[in-house]
């Protein structure tokens, strides 16, 4: 399974994370660096987190409507942004 690495950006519910994940990629024509960034609702069970902390995520089965992906780990790596 493909995991990415981002941000915690909000808490909005008990088991419930908004991650950011960012990603860099040079534009074909203009060759201009472009950043873009996707919000992702994450499940998570006994991890103690704080918005801006770095995570592993991967996605899993639906948990909810919005809910298909899940916290694996905090991640040591920290996100240059």
């Amino acid at each position: 399974m493909k995991q990415m690495i981002g941000k915690v950006s909000s808490l909005p519910g008990v088991q419930t994370a908004r991650v950011d994940v960012s990603r860099q990629w040079t534009h074909p024509l203009y060759k201009k660096s472009v950043k873009r960034t996707k919000k992702y609702a994450c499940h998570f069970e006994k991890l103690a987190l704080v918005v801006g902390d770095s995570v592993v995520i991967e996605p899993c089965k639906p948990i909810s409507k919005t809910k298909h992906f899940v916290i694996i780990k905090k991640s040591e790596m920290e996100d240059k942004s």
